[in-house]
Order: C-alpha cells, then structure tokens, then sequence
C-alpha cells in the first residue's frame, strides 16, 4: 500500500529519488569523456581503462538482483542511504589517487554503492505513490534513466574544461551528499512486511558468474590465450552461470526464475536490452577515445558530437511503446536493432580527420534505433509478468541493461585493444623495448612528453597510433553489428506478436 504524502512532500520525494538515480547514471556515461584525460595522468593501459570503466559495472549488474531483495526486506531508505554513503565515500577516494590500480578497486566500491541506489530508487516510487499518481512519477523516472547518460557526459566534459580528471568525482561526490541528504531529511521508511526468504546462494553466484566471465573476456586478449589464471577464472564465471541456473531452478524462494525467459515478452525483451547496451556502451566507450586521442578534439568538444542523441532519444522513446502496439514488437524493435547496426556500419566509415556528416549520420540512426528497440523491449519484459511480478521485472530490466553494458565494454574494448596493438606493432619494433611497449600498451603513451622527445621522429609513431587505433574502434563496431543483426532476426522471429497498451511510461 502506498504511503499518504502531501503534494509538497511527494514532489520533495520525487526530485530526491531522480537525484539519487542521476548520481548512478552519471557515473557510468560521464567517465567515458574523462578516459583520456585518466590515461594521460596515471599512466593507465587500454586494459586498465576498460578496467577503470568495467570494474563499476560488473559489480553494480551482479549485485543488482540481491540490493532489491536486501532493501524490500531491511527497509528502502535504509539501503538508498547507505547505497549513496559507499558511492559518495568511494568517489571521493578517488578523486585522490594517482595510479590505475587503485581507481580500479575505488571504481568496484562505488558499483557496490550503486546496485543499492538505482533499484531502491523506483521501488520509493511504486510503493510511496498512490496509483494514480505514480505512473507519473515512474515517467519522471524514465526521463533521469534516459537522460542521465547524455546529462552526465556533458557535465563531465564541461568540468574538464577547466578543471583536472578529478572534477569528475567531485561530482560524483556532489550528487551523492545532494541525494543521502534530500533522503534522510524526506523519504518515508517503508519495508515488505512478509519479504520472502533471501536467496543469498544466488545472490553469491550471480555475482560470481558476472565477473568471471567479464575478467575473462578482459584479460585474455592482455595475457594470452594459454595464461591459467584468465582461463581459469573465465570458466569459473561460466560454471558459476551454470549453477545460478540450476539453484534458481529449484529454489523455493529464486532471486531470478529461470523458466520466465521462456516467456516471449520476458526472453525476447531482456536479451534485446542486454544487446542494445552491450553496444550502445561499447561504442561510448570506443567513440570519444576516438574523437579525443584520434580527432584531437577536447573533452567538451567530444561530447558536443553526441548532441543530438538525446533529443531525439528521449521524444522518440516516449512514442515507440505505441507504434509496438499498433504494428507488433515483432517489427518495431528488430528494425531499431537494425537502425544502431546500420549506425555502426556509418561509424566504420570515419577517418582519422574527423568528417561530422558522418559522424552525425550514424548518431542519428543510432539514437532512433534506440529508440526503437529500448522502450518497447522494456515494455514487452514489464507487460509479460503479473502484478505481483513487477518486482522481479524492474530487476531484470536492470540487470541485463547493465549486464550488457559491461560485456560491450568488455568484449568491444579487448577487440579495440587488440586491434591497435597489431596496427602498431610495426613501428614498436624499431623503437626502444620500454618505449615501444608503452605504445602498444596506450595511444595515451604517443601524446605524452616521452615521444615528443623525440623531435621529428615523433610525428611517424603519432600517425600510426592514431590510424590503428581507428582502425580499433571501427573494427569493434562492426563485431557489435553482426551482434546486433543476429538479435534483430532471433527478436523477429520468437519476439511477441503485441504488446498490449500500459498505464506507465516505459524505461529508455
């Protein structure tokens, strides 16, 4: 039952739950245009920057199933406060550091933070709101999901402008004390009076099978093919996925059921969310290294070439439920996975001087594809499920969101990193040992004072660095294409035929 609130406290309510929510968006979108400035600073490899960006998100998608179960069963304000204190905590001791290592670990804690923050956020919303008001406040919610990752790549890009790659967790910081302040002073406590018993096996294994299987896909290419601690940790996630699968299956009180993905709307929507993200995050993460180490562009610069997604993201996605409806999910959400495919290929096409009518064209196919594909597969996992379900919905909307966007950034920055290594392997090897693997191990390396040391000679390594590492990023892009071409089929073909209409908006 929802809690009574007057109007002034439910708005008050409102705009501390979009707070909360926008400190965990940002923090995933807003790096991206900080890498560079990251590497140039700590000395970061490419590996370590898919780390710096991956380490947040494997934690914050394996946990994210058991932060919503721990919090309907301690008690939501409880969680969403000590949720913003780690992040907060986190970012600030970030903000200090000097070597990748350690913004790693910092990253990790913070992605704890933040699994206790965005599911917690909207369960305020669904059990604080009277039903007439709260398909409302859910589109409110909407809007900060969807808007916060273009929001936060701006700002980021705005306070480096002027300020050093700190800045970004100063933020960070801001919109963490903002949020735990506005939450202890006017969120009401509220907990399930009969919570089911806590899976805390599943919540263990799905943690596990997260991050083995995205430290595998990470580390191998660094390592080696026959390297035992990636192999074995690789096949330690996998066999952890195995037995999540097996244990949820007989388990009397799962976390996550596995025979609901043989629910069309539930199957189907989830692995298109899950595709959609592993390639909308890859790409951040690939385009603006591009548009900064290759373009030569400034972080603000950078991000003002995503302009136009988010204006037409966000009207398109509000409608793309209705057009779902009226000429089937079948249709509606395949042809988006193929427009973000078809902006991939665009993207292949740019060179190292940077051509906006092509780089304009590809955001533009890339934001009506997301368009599409997102609210409609949102939609189709939410419409799928009962009422007393919605819970278990929201959490797996969730999770293969972010699921997805730490697989792209895993397996579409390994395949960058390799990529660039073998494009510039050429030139490494008339350069002295130390130099030349600080070259393969960075493009970072080739814009330091070390190479400018070398006068004219420096001009050749700079060229060939940047051409491999477009070469990377374009080669990256098409792997996601043929991903998101496979989707678009397997979605046409075993997606729902109609997604019947809804009350609430639903989640970009």
């Amino acid at each position: 039952m929802a809690t009574t609130l007057s109007p002034r406290r439910a708005r008050l309510v409102l705009l501390v739950v979009s707070i909360s929510l926008m400190t965990v968006v940002s923090a995933v979108s807003g790096l991206n245009v900080a890498l560079p400035s990251i590497a140039l600073a700590t000395g970061a490899s490419q590996t370590e920057l898919t780390w710096i960006v991956d380490a947040y998100t494997v934690i914050f998608a394996g946990l994210l199933l058991a932060s919503g179960a721990i919090g309907d069963r301690l008690g939501r304000k409880g969680i969403l406060l000590v949720g913003l204190a780690i992040f907060g905590t986190a970012a600030a001791a970030a903000a200090f550091v000097e070597t990748p290592e350690a913004l790693i670990a910092l990253r990790a804690v913070m992605g704890i933070g933040a699994a206790a923050i965005m599911p917690t956020t909207l369960s305020v919303i669904t059990t604080t709101f009277p039903p007439e008001q709260r398909g409302k406040a859910v589109g409110v919610w909407v809007g900060v999901a969807g808007g916060g990752a273009a929001i936060g790549v701006f700002v980021a890009a705005l306070l480096l402008q002027w300020f050093e790659w700190p800045s970004f967790f100063w933020l960070n910081v801001g919109l963490a004390t903002l949020g735990f302040v506005g939450t202890a002073l006017v969120v009401p406590p509220g907990r399930d009076e009969h919570p089911p018993r806590f899976d805390g096996l599943g919540a263990v294994l799905s943690l596990l099978a997260v991050g083995g299987i995205v430290f595998g896909i990470i580390e191998i290419p660094e390592r080696g093919g026959d390297d035992p601690l990636a192999l074995g940790v690789l096949a330690a996630g996998l066999a952890a996925l195995v037995a999540f699968v097996l244990w949820e299956w007989r388990s009397p009180a799962p976390l996550l059921d596995p025979r609901l993905f043989a629910v069309r709307g539930f199957g189907m929507g989830s692995l298109s969310l899950a595709v959609q993200f592993f390639a909308a995050f890859g790409f951040f993460f690939a385009a603006l290294q591009y548009l900064q180490f290759v373009a030569g562009l400034s972080p603000l610069l950078a991000a003002s070439c995503l302009l136009p997604m988010p204006f037409i993201l966000i009207p398109l996605a509000r409608f793309s439920p209705r057009l779902a409806q009226r000429f089937g999910y079948r249709r509606v959400a395949p042809l988006g996975l193929l427009l973000i495919a078809a902006a991939f290929v665009v993207f292949s096409q740019l060179e190292v001087d940077l051509n906006y009518a092509v780089f304009g064209t590809g955001i533009v196919l890339f934001a009506v594809g997301m368009a599409l594909s997102g609210a409609p597969s949102t939609t189709a996992i939410t419409q799928s499920l009962p009422a007393g379900k919605q819970g278990v919905a929201s959490a797996v909307n969730d999770t293969a969101r972010e699921f997805g966007s730490a697989l792209g950034i895993a397996v579409l920055g390994s395949v960058l990193t390799q990529t660039y290594r073998a494009g510039v392997a050429d030139v490494t090897a008339t350069l002295p040992p130390e130099i030349g693997a600080a070259v393969e191990s960075s493009i970072a390396f080739t814009q330091s004072d070390r190479v400018a040391e070398f006068g004219a000679a420096a001009q050749p390594i700079i060229d060939a660095a940047r051409t491999a590492f477009l070469d990377g990023v374009t080669t990256a892009l098409l792997v996601a294409a043929a991903v998101l071409f496979i989707t678009a089929i397997i979605t046409a073909t075993f997606g729902p035929r109609r997604t019947p209409p809804t009350p609430a908006a639903p989640t970009l």
